[in-house]
């Protein structure tokens, strides 16, 4: 039983909410209702989760000596000995294996299979030697999420707004320098840091202050606000929704951007953004409304003939 806990655990389950990324072409191309459409992108989804958790075991196997110095990581089941590495590496091989047989029994597509081969190449690259490269290391995280983005656009068969993508690199570079920063705070900062070496597990820490940081999180939250407002308001947005009122629900970006510095500046949760996205009453409430507002706007119709049909 303790087992198949540590395995849990290497997976690291509560990371998949990352994967969401892989069904926004599905929504924001109007096929939210399409059967054929909804399964290959659930299934892209699933194959992703799959891709993400081998990954995250390869990067604790990477890390598991840097781990030990932290006051956390080092109850991981690699670093603190629970799991075997080279039982971490079979555990690592399955869960891709599984992952690309889900994208061919789910007919996803050879490019949407691509996307996650280029997602694990490029992670593979970076836990070994990208991830002490700065700044190369916060790009590596948003390109990650842009590969989520590409995947669940090949598996439906659409064309991804070039605004979208744009989002979507800055809404990464944000959470992946609100990361460095919270990281960077709570091993001390830089006096800290400087002074001894064996006080972080990560030794790009040294190259990063947190002026230099703040200065980043300061332009990629303000570009993640100016360019998702310029995608509801392009003529191709416009034209798709037959509509510009998803221009409104820019206020929900705004207010989350503003919350999650909130998080980071007075609460000191920046080092674990899905657990500051999941476990804060506020910015879950604005998740809520801000996807209600979205699937209200852009399939106001199939809704209203969905109710019609019932009412009738």
């Amino acid at each position: 039983m303790k087992r198949s806990v540590y395995y849990l655990q290497l997976m690291r389950p509560v990371q998949w909410v990352k994967n969401v990324f892989v069904v926004i072409p599905l929504i924001f191309s109007k096929n939210l209702f399409n059967v054929s459409l909804f399964s290959r992108s659930a299934l892209t989804f699933v194959a992703f989760c799959l891709a993400a958790s081998a990954i995250y075991i390869v990067n604790d196997i990477a890390d598991r000596k840097r781990d030990l110095l932290h006051p956390v990581k080092n109850k991981r089941p690699i670093a603190s000995g629970m799991v075997k590495v080279a039982e971490g590496w079979m555990a690592a091989f399955l869960l891709l294996v599984l992952s690309f047989l889900v994208m061919k029994l789910g007919n996803c597509g050879m490019s949407s299979a691509a996307a996650i081969a280029a997602y694990v190449l490029i992670n593979i690259f970076y836990s070994f030697l990208l991830k002490e490269v700065v700044l190369v290391d916060v790009f590596v995280i948003a390109l990650g999420f842009i590969l989520r983005i590409l995947a669940g656009g090949y598996a439906i068969d659409v064309k991804i707004s070039s605004w979208l993508i744009m989002t979507t690199l800055f809404v990464s570079l944000f959470l992946g320098i609100a990361k460095r920063r919270g990281e960077f705070v709570s091993m001390g900062g830089g006096s800290q840091i400087g002074e001894d070496s064996g006080r972080t597990s990560r030794r790009v820490l040294f190259d990063y202050d947190l002026s230099l940081i703040d200065q980043i999180l300061s332009v990629s939250a303000a570009s993640v606000i100016i360019t998702y407002a310029l995608y509801t308001m392009s003529a191709r947005t416009v034209r798709v929704f037959g509509t510009e009122a998803l221009i409104f629900t820019t206020v929900f970006v705004v207010y989350g951007i503003f919350r999650y510095l909130f998080l980071i500046h007075k609460l000191g949760l920046g080092e674990n953004p899905t657990g500051a996205l999941l476990t804060d009453k506020p910015m879950l409430i604005n998740i809520i409304l801000y996807t209600i507002s979205v699937v209200l706007i852009i399939y106001k119709r199939e809704l209203a003939l969905l109710i019609s049909r019932y009412v009738s």
